[in-house]
């Protein structure tokens, strides 16, 4: 079976990154797709060390592997959490924690304080999950995909993109670090802050350092919205997305501009690359899910969302695996179209997961 070349471009937020897993499990399962180049931005970010430890010690089955122990080890580490759900959202099968004392007490703390007063220590229990779980010299020297981890820096608000060799733990907490949350980065002398906000992800270090013109993002942001934010926490979290989405865009348009003037005859096909975008989200999956669920370590969780995203790889797998290698399954021009909202649909896959799961109360009996 001849694979076919991809890069694969992984958004953050937080929590949500465990439906990333599972939609790189289901590819890394299937077998068909080679990727060449993984650019990650925060929970992005550790899917792709995660991904590419395990594959330095045992190919596909060792990154999948090695992205479950990485996930089960977050979930043990959020069991120690004092945000937490409310023992009825976990009756009913609710997955929000926004009304909790733990989780309300946390919002407001960390929207008032700085996390240099708050945190002076900068304690982060996520960098002992990473420290632990990941072998960074084996990432470094990993043979399998290349990567490419985005932070911000926070005095020249410029993006920097870490490449494999340069990959360490500052790296990946760099580009997870919230400022509201904790402390800057230090790497080389230099602050940072989460790659969401120059990039997430960045797309450009494909166009150069890999051959293949096949790009599949894996959303977890969501573009669009139906229905404007009215509370003081929708307002925030709607502008955390734009905020997080602006790069992408702009990325977009680079590359259907370019596209354009190549099908126009005026730029040399030759000399400028034809990306080909291909995208897997999950806007309609995730539209009831709250913000408040991006810090939702709880297994049961986790294991939902892990099992989304395989459910829509796959019917990425049956609906647009024939096009790589040949045409664009994602529409540039739907999604930056002024005025207009990009068509949203939702795979029959994972219809059927959405209608069929148990209730986490059902499920853990």
């Amino acid at each position: 079976m001849t694979s076919r070349p991809i890069n694969i471009a992984l958004q953050g937020g937080g929590s949500h990154g465990a439906f990333t897993w599972g939609v790189l499990d289901r590819l890394l399962e299937d077998g068909r797709l080679d990727i060449a180049a993984v650019s990650g931005t925060s929970a992005g970010a550790m899917n792709a060390v995660a991904l590419a430890d395990g594959w330095s010690r045992g190919k596909a089955e060792g990154a999948r592997e090695s992205l479950s122990r990485f996930w089960a080890a977050v979930a043990r580490k959020g069991r120690f959490s004092p945000v937490q759900r409310a023992p009825w959202d976990v009756f009913w099968g609710n997955w929000k924690i926004e009304n909790t004392p733990g989780y309300l007490f946390f919002d407001a703390f960390t929207r008032m304080v700085s996390p240099y007063v708050a945190n002076p220590l900068n304690l982060n229990p996520l960098r002992d999950v990473v420290e632990h779980e990941i072998d960074f010299d084996r990432v470094r020297h990993s043979s399998g995909p290349k990567l490419f981890i985005s932070a911000t820096n926070v005095l020249s608000g410029q993006l920097r993109v870490f490449e494999t060799g340069q990959i360490t733990p500052d790296v990946v907490m760099a580009s997870a670090c919230l400022p509201h949350i904790f402390q800057a980065v230090e790497i080389d002398g230099e602050p940072y802050w989460d790659g969401g906000y120059g990039g997430n992800p960045a797309l450009y270090p494909f166009f150069t350092a890999s051959k293949t013109d096949d790009v599949l993002l894996v959303q977890i942001n969501p573009v669009a919205r139906d229905q404007v934010p009215t509370t003081s926490r929708e307002i925030q979290n709607r502008i955390d997305e734009i905020t997080f989405n602006a790069a992408l865009l702009r990325e977009f348009r680079a590359i259907a501009f370019v596209k354009e003037l190549i099908a126009a005859g005026k730029l040399d096909s030759g000399q400028y690359r034809d990306i080909r975008m291909h995208r897997i989200d999950a806007d309609e999956a995730f539209k009831d899910l709250s913000a408040s669920s991006k810090i939702n370590a709880e297994w049961a969780f986790l294991e939902y969302l892990r099992d989304l995203g395989r459910s829509a790889a796959e019917d990425w797998l049956a609906d647009h695996f024939d096009a790589v290698g040949k045409t664009a399954t994602l529409d540039l021009s739907d999604m930056l179209a002024p005025g207009m909202k990009p068509r949203r649909t939702i795979g029959r896959r994972v219809q059927e997961f959405m209608s069929t799961r148990k209730k986490p109360a059902e499920a853990t009996g």
